[in-house]
Parts: C-alpha cells; structure tokens; sequence
C-alpha cells in the first residue's frame, strides 16, 4: 500500500469526523426518537419472520411437488423411448424377431438396435 501524505492523511480524518458528526446528529434524541427507532426495527423484524416462513412454506411446496414432477418426468422420458425406438425401425420386438429369422438363414449376419450390419473379413 503506497504511503499517504499529510494532506492526504488530513483530507480523510476530516472525511471521517465530519461523517461521524453527522451520524451523531442523527441519532434519536428524546421519547419520540426512541419510539420511532423502536417501531422501525420492530418493522424489520416482522418483515424479516413473514420472509422466513414465505420461504418454508414455498420450500415446503417444492419438497412436497417433487414426487409427482419425477413422476411426470419419468413418464415423459418413457415415452420419449419409446418414440426413439418407433422411429429407428418400427419397434424393437419387430425388428429384433424379424431379424433373427434372417439371422438363422444367413450365418454372419448381427442385429442390433440402430440396424443390422454385416462384419467382413480382410482376407
């Protein structure tokens, strides 16, 4: 940290006790002061518990949701699937068995999800 001047150093001392010069001009002076001072942090401290129990309440919601969102997303990934498989090749039980009728006839033939490709030899 570079060294500050004595002007510099001033400068900010006076800053700072024309700053708590004001902060004690401020302060509550008397029953009225007091009593505003009172009803303001009393304010706070309501708004503050009704925030808190806001925000149980709403967690609890969320915590008691989470069944039934996993259970739609579960749903909704089953049938997804079940799409994907329809649109590759017609459903895999219908292609599985009618490829391994192929695949006893003809004996280098492999089925699998995606289609059926055949593995050739480099000799």
């Amino acid at each position: 940290m570079p060294q500050m001047n004595r002007d510099q150093r001033n400068a900010a001392w006076q800053a700072a006790n024309q700053w708590r010069a004001r902060a004690t001009q401020t302060q509550p002076t008397g029953l009225m002061g007091s009593l505003k001072l009172l009803f303001t942090w009393l304010a706070f401290g309501a708004l503050m518990i009704v925030a808190v129990v806001f925000g149980l309440f709403f967690l609890l919601i969320g915590w008691a949701m989470m069944p039934f969102m996993r259970h739609k997303m579960k749903k909704r990934m089953e049938q997804m699937r079940a799409q994907q498989a329809q649109d590759i090749g017609g459903g895999y039980a219908s292609h599985h068995a009618s490829s391994h009728d192929t695949a006893q006839r003809r004996p280098g033939h492999q089925d699998a999800l995606e289609g059926s490709y055949e593995v050739k030899d480099d000799r």
